[in-house]
């Protein structure tokens, strides 16, 4: 077992994941209260990388990210090396790829939220900020939950953007979905069968975690709404 890429790959989950957390609450928000227009296109862009090929998503970014193009040679000047073949560099593109797996669950839970409670905090004088945070996020806590179980499992699967973005550098942005491609490559077939099982296992104990929970056993908005019927 490559303990490094391991410590690595958890590290780089953890991360991302607290970081999609924070963009996907404010985003989803705007996403189902706002009423303009352009907010189709903001959806269909936080959409993209669900379709979009990770190989063609990491090579944007590892040209975009490079010291070839003018924000690649800002981001050199601010921090002193380039954003690609970086831990650093890693975090950007998971929060990146790994986007609609957070904001989708949370746009579905508030959206499900009983557009009366939403109409009445609104006429009590609750502003935006404190609707999502009092209203909208206690309500859809099994949104969130899922969010973040989504986003840490997919950011722990990743392939193809953290190879095309980061490379398969030992300590810096070798994870465990590099260590199995390079011991299937090295026809090492027993450490791919343990890297595998690891993986495995670790997508199998968040999903069960998840749906053994109370977060995940009607404590969405729907239950939120018989309770206060029953109130």
């Amino acid at each position: 077992m490559d303990w490094q890429a391991l410590i690595l790959t958890l590290k780089l989950a953890a991360i991302t994941t607290a970081i999609l957390l924070a963009i996907a609450v404010p985003l989803a928000a705007l996403l189902v209260l706002g009423r303009a227009r352009w907010l189709a296109a903001l959806e269909a862009v936080t959409a993209l990388p669900l379709v979009l090929p990770p190989t063609v998503l990491g090579f944007f970014l590892l040209v975009l990210l490079g010291p070839r193009t003018a924000f690649g040679r800002a981001i050199v000047a601010l921090l002193g090396h380039p954003l690609a073949f970086s831990f650093s560099g890693l975090v950007v593109g998971s929060v990146i790829y790994s986007l609609p797996f957070a904001v989708q669950p949370v746009v579905a839970g508030f959206a499900a939220v009983n557009p009366a409670l939403v109409d009445a905090a609104r006429l009590l004088g609750a502003s935006t900020p404190r609707l999502v945070w009092t209203v909208l996020a206690p309500l859809a806590r099994r949104s969130l939950a899922t969010a973040a179980v989504l986003s840490f499992l997919h950011t722990v699967g990743e392939f193809g953007v953290v190879l095309m973005l980061g490379g398969d550098i030992p300590g810096a942005t070798r994870t465990l979905s590099i260590a199995l491609y390079d011991q299937v490559e090295g026809f090492d077939y027993a450490a791919a069968t343990h890297t595998a099982l690891v993986l495995l296992g670790m997508s199998l104990a968040a999903l069960a975690v998840l749906y053994a929970s109370g977060v995940a056993r009607g404590a969405g908005p729907e239950s939120a709404r018989r309770g206060a019927r029953h109130g």
